[in-house]
């Protein structure tokens, strides 16, 4: 029983294996049909992967006619700034009503006067003296007279002294008259001789006293004058038309010599100085006449190239979305480069700062505007100028002939506001990328898309018609 027992389970075991192994010819059968049918019909055909082309912006590099310029910020001052300082001390008696800051006072307006009493009185002290001095001198004329006259009438009794002298010295010789009495006689001839020499000696003291007399006249002719002058002084009068910046003054207040009264300053000329780097300035003049300039620029070749150049100059103010601008004249430029920006100060001046100012339009320049300035000179022409965006760490991307980019190394010139100028490196007519490329490969296949509206930025721009931002 045991021993069949066996056997059934031998046969039970083997039955599953037998069914998996039935399953194995089907799928060798699937196989090889499938590998008939595969090796009925071609590969499919492989195509290379195409290169993909960047869009760019370009323009071409063409040659234009360049108006140098340089801007800079600075804040507007008057032309003139005139402070009233007091010549004379007093007590100020008038004030003027509207002298006040910010004022705007005409030409000749008195806006101070100090009290003339001391003034008036000086001047009539020195007059009283002059008029004291001139009948001393009067005075003197009448003595000349009578001591010449009395010199006349002693020069006549020393003539007779003397004569009668003569006599008694003869008579002594003869015996007939006594020593005592020729003496007498000498010492009588003697006293007319001191009378006649000291008339003498007055009338010689006379022209000197004249002439004392008259210099003395002349001090206090100076003092009257120096009165009078003082008196003038005591009015303070506006030269021009201004605007008053500061009062230092109240009536009834006594004021000491030398104190500023009032500051005005004037409206004819405002003024604005910028600081614009130095090397700016000098490629805006190089480029202007390449062949005068040389390499050195000092605050005092600066100033001579300013006599030979045409300066033009303008005067900007942002007020919101608008821009006001005044013309303005190049007026001259600052004595010193400071050492640490290596900036020099351009001044321009505005004339008629208040009078070309409209309503609701164009303010006027008034004093601690922050403007900014434009400085302009003759045109250069046939320069190769490019954005000044295309530049890349000296390179220019150049779009070639079979619309591959091509990196080319440049030199440039003038570099003012959104262009450049191109000395060498790229040549007229070639086309410039303006897009940035990220990343940017030598080779790489291009297509391009003419930029027109970058074309027109840059000419505009380089022709003045545009200003950089």
């Amino acid at each position: 029983m045991g021993q069949r027992r066996t056997h059934n389970q031998i046969n039970m075991g083997s039955e599953p294996v037998l069914k998996k192994l039935l399953i194995i010819p089907p799928i060798l059968v699937g196989i090889a049909v499938l590998y008939l049918m595969a090796s009925g019909r071609q590969a499919p055909e492989r195509k290379p992967p195409e290169e993909l082309a960047r869009v760019v912006r370009t323009i071409p590099a063409q040659e234009l006619r360049l108006i140098p310029r340089v801007t800079g910020f600075g804040s507007v001052y008057p032309g003139t700034v005139w402070s009233a300082i007091a010549q004379v001390a007093g007590e100020v008696e008038y004030v003027h009503p509207d002298l006040k800051k910010g004022a705007i006072l005409p030409a000749g307006t008195e806006i101070v006067r100090i009290s003339p009493a001391d003034f008036d009185l000086a001047i009539n002290q020195a007059k009283a003296n002059m008029r004291s001095a001139e009948a001393k001198l009067a005075e003197l004329k009448v003595t000349e007279d009578n001591t010449a006259d009395l010199l006349t009438i002693e020069k006549r009794g020393l003539a007779l002294r003397e004569s009668e002298l003569k006599r008694k010295q003869d008579l002594l010789s003869r015996g007939t008259v006594a020593q005592s009495a020729l003496d007498l006689e000498q010492r009588e001839t003697l006293a007319q001789r001191k009378k006649v020499q000291d008339l003498e000696n007055t009338l010689r003291l006379l022209p000197t006293q004249r002439a004392v007399q008259r210099e003395q006249i002349s001090v206090y002719q100076a003092q009257l004058q120096s009165a009078e002058l003082d008196l003038k002084r005591t009015r303070i009068v506006l030269p021009f038309q201004a605007r008053i910046s500061e009062v230092n003054v109240e009536e009834k207040q006594y004021i000491q010599t030398g104190g500023t009264l009032v500051t005005a300053d004037s409206l004819d000329v405002a003024e604005v100085e910028a600081q614009v780097p130095i090397s700016q300035f000098s490629a805006m003049v190089r480029a202007s006449i390449p062949n005068e300039v040389s390499v050195g620029f000092t605050p005092e070749t600066l100033s001579k190239m300013v006599k030979k150049i045409g300066f033009e100059a303008s005067v900007r103010l942002r007020v919101g979305e608008s821009m006001v601008e005044w013309p303005a004249r190049f007026a001259r430029v600052s004595d010193t480069i400071d050492p640490k920006t290596r900036t020099i100060g351009v001044i321009v001046a505005v004339d008629g700062a208040y009078a070309k100012a409209l309503p609701g339009q164009r303010p006027p320049l008034t004093k601690g505007m922050f403007v900014e300035i434009e400085v302009r000179t003759r045109a250069a022409e046939n320069q190769l100028i490019v954005p000044r965006s295309a530049l890349h760490n000296g390179n220019v991307y150049v779009a070639s002939a079979e619309r591959r980019l091509d990196i080319r190394p440049v030199t440039t010139g003038l570099l003012q506001g959104n262009l450049a100028v191109i000395a060498k490196g790229i040549a007229k007519g070639e086309q410039i990328v303006v897009s940035d490329l990220v990343p940017a490969v030598p080779g790489m296949l291009l297509s391009l898309r003419s930029d027109e509206d970058a074309l027109k930025r840059l000419t505009d721009e380089a022709s003045g018609g545009a200003t950089a931002q």
